[in-house]
């Protein structure tokens, strides 16, 4: 039997990586001598450099600027003329540590990373949208990248969240070209770059933001939807995904030419996964927790969308599973199994994640081995 097993994160307890291991392991003890292919996967946040390098490449370690401008260890991959960046890897929630504050934080170093991959020759990147600590609508990133800023007086300076609206002006004149036509951005949200389901009021308050923040924060955003089509032409106010890791959906389509897509999309184009469910028996996946958002342009949603045009049998394994699963199996999906094996919280279920991982797999290979009896 071929199986192919390509799942996401339990965020907080098991990497995709690790979670491929442990299936393998238990496929290799119920259906012994089967092929089993392993293709990790991300949406775009943490570990999306690793999932796309499973395939080839390598990561590059350098310095660059963290969420307070202060430079951290960052990274990002290159597998041929493809760089792929994660922002998470210098603008993340974690980086922030215990000063959360998206008044303050910025992208600039995002905007390193990709002046780093291009100047080692990227022709096209990849980057992931997810985990986000920042609400600078991208202005930091393309500050890194030559876009100048000015305020009233004419002075340059980088906004963060909360100068957003000190900006007067935007000068491209020396704006790196290089990245035109030439960045992916994935992104699996549809809000839109401000208002009530904008980047700051869905999502500043996990960041750190006080509701009074919060409605500076989308001011300021709606400030810079207007800057930008005054002295750009470009209207990115009603833009889907706009919102996304804090108006970066936003910035990296009007600054810096991005297409933002689906990320379940660009990472199963890049792993060439159609192709290879042709000889396929069974795929299985996961996610941390399976709920009515994991059909909304999440990684379950497209992983589904091409089993069910090659007939595949697709499992899902989750840390946890909510509501009605009839949409689910509507959606393409074979069956759903939890890996929590009782009511529990997370503080409960996260030092036994993998444990329960390993018997809910081997519950469900097992069932498959009955099911192939049964139809003898």
């Amino acid at each position: 039997m071929k199986f192919i097993v390509m799942p996401d994160s339990f965020k907080g307890t098991v990497s995709a990586t690790r979670i491929s291991e442990i299936i393998k392991g238990e496929i290799n003890l119920v259906f012994p001598g089967s092929e089993v292919l392993c293709l990790p996967i991300a949406d775009g946040g943490e570990g999306t450099v690793d999932a796309f390098m499973q395939s080839g490449g390598q990561k590059r370690y350098l310095r660059a600027a963290g969420p307070f401008f202060t430079p951290v260890d960052s990274f990002y991959g290159k597998n041929g003329d493809t760089a792929v960046i994660e922002m998470a890897a210098c603008a993340s929630l974690p980086l922030a540590g215990e000063n959360k504050n998206p008044m303050l934080t910025t992208t600039y170093g995002v905007g390193e990373l990709i002046k780093a991959a291009l100047d080692e020759g990227a022709s096209n990147i990849i980057l992931g949208l997810g985990g986000s600590c920042t609400n600078d609508g991208g202005c930091g990133m393309a500050a890194a990248l030559g876009v100048r800023f000015l305020d009233g007086s004419g002075n340059a300076f980088i906004p963060v969240g909360g100068t957003l609206k000190d900006i007067a002006g935007i000068d491209l004149s020396h704006m790196d070209k290089r990245i035109y036509g030439r960045l992916t951005v994935m992104c699996d949200i549809q809000n839109p770059l401000y208002g009530p389901n904008g980047a700051a009021f869905v999502f500043a308050p996990q960041k750190g933001a006080s509701d009074a923040e919060v409605r500076l924060l989308d001011d300021g955003l709606k400030h810079l939807a207007q800057c930008i089509s005054a002295c750009m032409g470009t209207d990115i106010s009603a833009l889907p995904g706009g919102g996304a890791a804090g108006g970066m959906g936003a910035g990296a389509a009007a600054f810096l030419g991005g297409r933002l897509c689906s990320g379940i999309d660009v990472m199963l184009d890049y792993t060439g996964f159609d192709s290879l469910l042709c000889d396929t028996d069974c795929v299985l996946t996961g996610e941390g927790s399976c709920d009515s958002q994991s059909l909304m342009g999440k990684a379950i949603s497209g992983i589904a969308r091409l089993t069910s045009k090659h007939s595949v049998p697709l499992i899902v394994i989750a840390g946890g599973i909510k509501g009605d699963p009839a949409p689910f199996y509507a959606s393409g999906i074979t069956a759903l199994v939890s890996a929590t094996r009782r009511p529990m919280t997370f503080a409960e279920l996260a030092p036994h994640a993998e444990e329960y991982l390993r018997q809910s797999t081997q519950d469900a290979l097992r069932l498959i081995r009955l099911g192939m009896s049964l139809k003898g």
